[in-house]
């Protein structure tokens, strides 16, 4: 992470056990070896659930740990983790999630190891550390998440489940057929697919936020699809003035949730231009506040300076 706003970790990878080892039988939660029961502040969570638990993200701090039940380092720390969960009594809710059974969502927190720990705010993802750690440097690590969770309006409290009970996930109604059929084609990779589903709820009801929310995004994944970040960083950096260059470093610093150095970038540059290149960079500006939603104030605090920077 390098934006202000989210916590700031810096901790060595130790105990951590590459993913491609991943081969053995899973253990479920409270069986011998495997992660303890879930309590009154932990959710063991699977791809179905996913979604739902994103969502929960918007109103309250969510730790996600990646585990392996043959993973040691995985079974001491979800029980290091439950333990401060409990001690911040709901400020934040400690997800489980089995990297064997859910591959998919390990993949989508591009994990390499097991433990993982990636926090979750506003449905943005926030890599943290991998391996285990001592309880003291955790804790730090957490209170940084739950600083950046205030300063960010997260402040919701996790209802605590019964003794013994896992939390309950609500469950999201279904999508609407096109915005499914978008979903569906991004899981296949199919970006043009998601691209013409999109389009075509916009041209059925032009005031859909989600469909104009997931068309944005589809053009995100589209033009950082084959970037390689080292050289477009260099290629920024070597030539302040291509404009080309430093879209797609905001574009990738968006993908990799570093918003606010996104922004920054582009409001530099916009100072910096004139005519249709100022143009561009206002197109792609407007086009990531989509991507982020209009209610975070990240959002807010970049539309302002934009529009004081062009008026």
């Amino acid at each position: 992470m390098t934006q202000s706003s989210g916590p700031r970790p810096r901790l060595d990878v130790r105990g951590a056990v590459d993913l491609s080892a991943l081969a053995r039988p899973s253990t479920p939660p409270g069986a011998p070896g495997s992660v303890p029961v879930a309590g009154r502040y932990v959710v063991d969570v699977d791809e179905a659930g996913f979604p739902a638990l994103v969502q929960s993200s918007t109103s309250h701090p969510v730790v996600v740990l990646l585990w392996a039940s043959w993973s040691e380092a995985s079974t001491t720390l979800a029980g290091e983790l439950a333990s401060l969960a409990e001690e911040d009594a709901g400020r934040w809710q400690l997800a489980r999630i089995d990297a064997e059974a859910n591959p998919q969502v390990a993949a989508a927190f591009q994990a390499q190891s097991v433990p993982t720990v990636v926090a979750v705010l506003a449905g943005q993802p926030l890599p943290l550390f991998q391996g285990s750690h001592p309880r003291e440097q955790v804790r730090a690590v957490l209170d940084q998440v739950l600083a950046a969770a205030e300063a960010n309006g997260i402040t919701g409290r996790v209802t605590p489940a019964g003794d013994g009970e896992e939390p309950e996930v609500e469950i999201e109604p279904p999508l609407p057929p096109l915005h499914q059929a978008a979903y569906d084609a991004i899981e296949r990779d199919d970006l043009d697919g998601a691209r013409s589903a999109y389009e075509q709820a916009l041209r059925e009801n032009p005031r859909d936020a989600m469909a104009r929310a997931g068309l944005a995004q589809v053009g995100l994944l589209a033009r950082t699809r084959t970037a390689d970040l080292a050289a477009a960083r260099s290629a920024a950096a070597d030539d302040p003035k291509d404009v080309q260059a430093q879209l797609l470093v905001a574009d990738l610093d968006v993908l990799g949730g570093n918003v606010e150095d996104a922004f920054a970038r582009l409001l530099d540059t916009l100072r910096g231009t004139a005519g249709e290149e100022r143009e561009l960079v206002r197109v792609r500006l407007v086009d990531l506040f989509e991507v982020i939603g209009g209610d975070d104030p990240r959002v807010q605090a970049a539309r302002r300076t934009m529009a004081a920077a062009l008026y």
